[in-house]
């Protein structure tokens, strides 16, 4: 749910054209772009929320309606989009983890950029199931997951409400960096020596995101989420002595459509 400002606008701007629905190349195209702020755990398994920039943007061609993306996906860029079925590149980023923010002398995990892969379905009209693989090729370095499945309601863009359950799965070297204590942590930090074990999922939980048109340009874009370690990540000394199992986030952004088909 970390988003980079600058990563975040150069993949938005890329995939515009990805994320249009076409009702034919000279239908005039109506752009959505939204900007504000929101709150997320410092870190995963943090106790304490920081404020980041939310940023969504959207277009549609003629009289098609946006395309529904949750607000806790990764930015994206769609490859195929056909019959019901998207796929694509996706990139996430997890801010990094230093001794200031956990308030404790434990080893640092750099900034994650975390490469990877998407892909949604209709399983009805209104059932979502979306699903993403990352690598991460900085900071923690493991392999992570996320399953989501969405019921989606909405107003064409008048309105707009999904909500659905999360669930996030991890390797053992994305946990040994975020969740095993060394002995030269639990020496420093004062915490029993931890080893994680095979627990694949490491959390599991909730979101929702919506929409909302005030006027024919300006709108809101918003999210709630929550999500519950489990397995090794609940166990660890890491969470139990210095963070906490329960992760909330949630923002507020202002949106403004434009282009030659708003009317």
């Amino acid at each position: 749910m970390q988003r980079s400002i600058l990563c975040a606008a150069a993949l938005l701007v890329f995939a515009a054209p990805a994320h249009a629905q076409s009702e034919g190349e000279n239908a005039p195209r109506r752009y959505r772009i939204a900007i504000g702020a929101q709150v997320v755990p410092s870190y995963p398994g943090a106790d304490h929320n920081a404020v980041r920039p939310l940023l969504d943007f959207a277009t549609a061609r003629g009289d098609a309606q946006f395309k529904y993306e949750a607000a806790d996906e990764s930015p994206n860029i769609s490859l195929y989009d056909r019959g019901g079925f998207e796929a694509g590149i996706a990139v996430g980023l997890q801010s990094a983890r230093t001794r200031q923010r956990v308030g404790a002398d434990l080893s640092k995990v750099g900034f994650s950029v975390e490469p990877g892969i998407f892909a949604s379905y209709y399983l009805a009209p209104q059932i979502r199931a979306y699903g993403e693989l990352r690598q991460g090729v900085s900071g923690h370095k493991g392999g992570v997951a996320m399953l989501a499945l969405d019921y989606v309601q909405r107003d064409g863009d008048r309105w707009l409400l999904a909500i659905g359950p999360r669930v996030n799965l991890s390797d053992a070297k994305y946990r040994r960096a975020y969740f095993e204590v060394t002995q030269r942590d639990a020496t420093a930090a004062g915490i029993p020596v931890y080893k994680v074990g095979d627990n694949v999922v490491h959390s599991a939980g909730l979101a929702a995101t919506g929409t909302r048109q005030l006027t024919a340009r300006w709108g809101l874009y918003g999210y709630l989420g929550y999500e519950r370690l489990t397995g090794d990540a609940a166990r660890s000394p890491v969470t139990q002595r210095l963070g906490s199992k329960n992760q909330f986030s949630g923002g507020l952004a202002l949106s403004y459509t434009f282009g030659r088909g708003v009317r």
